[in-house]
């Protein structure tokens, strides 16, 4: 997985971790001490994208590689909402390899967290844009975009679906952290 965001990873030339250079940096004006830095970004915040083909065996792979990026940039995830994510993962991994694999052999899979959210999208090259449509109580499927929409949300967060700039699909879905209260 690449780390294309803040936490402790690596850093772009010219972060907030590098020291000054004059030649690079323009030196302070003293105006703005007035206006209050932004403030700096919390370790779990980032960005992560990785690929995987649009097979059966992507599904627990793509789950368990979101739990662990998760765990080890330490975001403050409560059980449910954990749960409610990687079920999230599942549904979405799982229509790209039922419903665009023919178009979109390959699929990926986005994880963005925020000081007070985290969003995961699934993208695709299939230009169907699907609907979360009431489906059929006798049928045993159809159902996938209905729960990402219900556990969305449950938790209070919202889910869309995007076309890409190439054609495909993008379909995410943003909930809010919630950190436990430590007494």
């Amino acid at each position: 997985m690449e780390n294309h965001g803040g936490g402790s990873g690596p850093r772009p030339e010219g972060g907030r971790d590098d020291p000054p250079d004059p030649a690079r940096d323009p030196a302070p004006d003293p105006a703005s001490d007035l206006v209050p830095a932004p403030p700096d970004p919390l370790p779990y915040e980032g960005v992560w994208r990785f690929t995987a083909s649009a097979v059966d065996a992507s599904v627990p792979q793509a789950r368990h590689a979101v739990r662990d990026l998760l765990f080890r940039q330490g975001v403050p995830l409560s059980d449910e909402l954990l749960q409610g994510l990687l079920l999230i993962v599942s549904e979405l991994v799982t229509n790209v390899v039922r419903h665009a694999v023919l178009l979109s052999p390959t699929l990926a899979v986005e994880i963005a967290v925020g000081a007070e959210w985290v969003r995961v999208s699934v993208e695709d090259n299939h230009p169907y844009r699907p609907t979360a449509l009431v489906a059929d109580h006798d049928e045993t499927g159809g159902r996938g975009l209905l729960l990402v929409r219900e556990v969305t949300r449950e938790a209070g967060g919202v889910c869309d679906v995007e076309h890409t700039a190439s054609g495909g699909k993008v379909i995410w879905a943003a909930l809010p952290l919630k950190p436990a209260q430590v007494p």
